[in-house]
């Protein structure tokens, strides 16, 4: 998270989405997240 704080919210958004997708690969996905972006 530290690598995308000068990012705006929706490049943020994208570029965690990205790396939850690959993190996760071809697994089910069993627990749910909850990221919360509040711009300050």
């Amino acid at each position: 998270m530290i690598e995308i704080v000068d990012l705006n919210m929706k490049e943020q958004k994208t570029k965690l989405e990205e790396h939850f997708i690959n993190w996760k690969g071809s697994q089910d996905q069993v627990d749910d997240v909850c990221i919360i972006g509040i711009p300050i």
